[in-house]
């Protein structure tokens, strides 16, 4: 995900006073952190010279050194190309991208979309494969001849055909995988596919429109982030920043239920994407429901171009950054979803019914219903590790009562930011990208940032969130209890602290002991294991390469192994970009990465086409000029 407001350089005095409560990073580290996978599962304390001691098997690379250069590079034997860019055709009669940017929205509709995010490759046979991408958003400053200083409906119709999902055939000839023009699973899906709601919250009174008096029937999905998949081959796709499309020009009451979500009654003028003033969708004046229709998320089939997607309300409404999914050993299917934004929380769904093998029917309705769950983690000052629980949320149980604002299970899930509240959840320094190592008994999470760390009275500092004005980010990961995903118990620990030991050394910002000057990184939010255990870890941070962030160039992806501790930078990219979206082959010899929003706000990049093209957001495919398999 793209923030726009990440933190700026730490103030000094802040600084100083963190420090002096806090013990130094050395005695920190030593005595509570555990870096290496091995000591995590008997969670006993690692010592400062284990954690420098790294002599990782699974990383067969070097460590590249950070870069400001408006390319992608990698490490020595490996090689890049670009699989397709915004704009891009698709879809059958479709015209290639234009530079102008006067293309209109029937064009983009069968375009790429923009901003390339989360991603899962499906393969069907030897070489052909259905690939299927998040387009999150657009910018308005290369997606129009006019900058969006003039918008007009169709403009609109553009926008909201540059979002929700890309879904195209592979296939791969002569070693190489490409997009096959003419494939039959090729599809856009937009702010305007029809899409149905199911689950405990479909038809309820606060998901009905004038447009849609069931509660059933949505149009689109839009700020589509991160993903997951199924066991049973469909995509998961999840809906975050829905909150900016939306405002009115008139003067409206919102109260506390929709400023929880960001949402605002915004004007024209102010508003981001303007799309109120020409689609009255997103009017709040006229549609005061249709934000809660959004928040959710989505399951598509990706090799059945007819079906319509369905937005799983069991798995509450909140920013969703990816959905991973596990079959626990019981057969339940278990989701775990972080909630993206400053101070909110960490979820996790089970399944009511069971997982079966080769019953399709039985197994696309196990997103339909379950329990959904938000953590609570212990909160000891100075530690890195500790144990948690998972906190219920059922209507009737936990105070989650009609005295205390929920009127039934339905709006348990329409408003579970409220709900994982009134339960008493730990709030959360970002909560993004989660991934379940191939074990299937440990789970890590990114923990992007939190500039209100230490700075809110909800907010303190201590447990998983251990620097106040937290600007750096981190890396959690728990165990369940007897590796038993359904528990409501777990521990816990940190398995790296982003940070700047150059400019910070000696201090709880410089990062846990497994950064140095040669692999520092701030923001890490993508996150992916391999089917050999190793990490991958993306970035959406500042690339300022001042301050704070000096000497940490362009946002990167970086590859970590959870038995040492050890961590390589791996991958650079362009200009201003963010890097995210990652996906493997079945053979595990290429690699499919998301290069989003070069060039942001005007920066000087002309990536991927070089000369004085616009910048476009593209899925590049990473490969060892070997032919071997990534990072081995």
């Amino acid at each position: 995900m793209s923030d726009h407001n990440q933190s700026n350089d730490n103030n000094q005095a802040q600084f100083t006073q963190m420090i002096e409560r806090q013990m130094s990073r050395r005695k920190f580290l030593a005595t509570s952190g555990a870096l290496g996978l091995g000591s995590f599962l008997s969670l006993n304390p690692i010592s400062s010279a284990i954690a420098n001691s790294f002599e990782s098997v699974l990383l067969n690379f070097e460590n590249i050194p950070a870069s400001t250069s408006d390319t992608i590079t990698l490490p020595k034997g490996y090689k890049s190309d670009v699989l397709m860019s915004w704009g891009d055709p698709v879809l059958a009669g479709a015209p290639e991208f234009a530079q102008d940017g006067r293309q209109d929205s029937m064009a983009q509709a069968g375009q790429f979309g923009d901003n390339t995010d989360g991603m899962s490759l499906f393969e069907l046979s030897a070489g052909h494969a259905v690939l299927a991408v998040n387009n999150e958003y657009t910018n308005y400053e290369y997606l129009f001849d006019h900058g969006g200083k003039k918008m007009t409906a169709d403009d609109v119709k553009k926008a909201q055909a540059a979002h929700g999902v890309t879904i195209v055939e592979l296939r791969k000839t002569n070693g190489a995988w490409n997009v096959d023009p003419q494939g039959k699973f090729n599809r856009r899906i937009t702010a305007n596919t029809p899409m149905l709601l199911t689950g405990p919250a479909a038809g309820h009174e606060q998901l009905k429109t004038t447009a849609d008096s069931s509660g059933t029937k949505v149009l689109g999905t839009f700020n589509n982030c991160a993903n997951g998949e199924t066991p049973w081959g469909t995509y998961l796709t999840c809906e975050e920043n829905f909150h900016g499309y939306f405002g009115s020009n008139e003067k409206l009451e919102l109260d506390e239920r929709y400023a929880r979500y960001g949402v605002k009654a915004v004007s024209v003028e102010d508003s981001r994407y303007k799309w109120h003033q020409f689609d009255e969708r997103f009017d709040l004046a006229k549609n005061p429901n249709e934000p809660h229709r959004h928040g959710w998320v989505v399951e598509i089939d990706p090799k059945d171009p007819s079906a319509t997607p369905l937005k799983r309300t069991a798995l509450g409404r909140f920013k969703h950054e990816n959905a991973a999914l596990t079959l626990d050993d019981s057969g339940h299917a278990v989701v775990y979803l972080g909630d993206d934004e400053r101070g909110e929380h960490l979820y996790k769904f089970v399944s009511k019914g069971k997982f079966i093998e080769g019953d399709d029917a039985n197994n696309r309705q196990l997103l339909e219903f379950g329990t959904l769950y938000v953590a609570r983690f212990s909160m000891q000052k100075d530690e890195l590790k500790g144990s948690g629980e998972w906190l219920e949320l059922t209507h009737g149980k936990n105070g989650l009562t009609v005295e205390n604002g929920f009127a039934d299970q339905a709006e348990v899930m329409i408003f579970a930011r409220q709900a994982a509240t009134i339960v008493g959840a730990t709030t959360m320094d970002r909560p993004e990208w989660v991934a379940i190592h191939p074990d299937n008994k440990h789970v890590f999470c990114t923990l992007t940032n939190n500039k209100n760390r230490g700075n809110k009275e909800n907010q303190p500092v201590g447990g998983p969130n251990p620097r106040a004005d937290n600007h750096y980010g981190q890396i959690i990961r728990w165990q369940p209890k007897a590796g038993d995903h359904t528990s409501r118990e777990f521990n816990w620990d940190v398995y790296v602290l982003a940070g700047n030991p150059t400019v910070h050394p000696n201090t709880l910002y410089a990062g846990s002991n497994n950064i140095t000057s040669d692999n520092m990184f701030n923001s890490p939010d993508g996150i992916g294991f391999d089917k050999s255990g190793r990490l991958w870890i993306q970035t959406d941070g500042k690339y300022s390469n001042q301050g704070d962030f000096a000497g940490m160039g362009n946002n990167q992806m970086l590859c970590g192994d959870p038995n040492t501790g050890e961590i390589r930078r791996f991958l650079t990219g362009p200009i201003a970009c963010e890097i995210t979206g990652l996906c493997f082959s079945s053979d595990q010899t290429t690699m499919f990465v998301g290069v989003q929003h070069p060039g942001e706000g005007g920066a000087p990049s002309h990536f991927p086409d070089g000369g004085n093209s616009k910048p476009r957001s593209s899925v590049m495919i990473i490969t060892r000029e070997d032919g071997g398999v990534i990072g081995a």
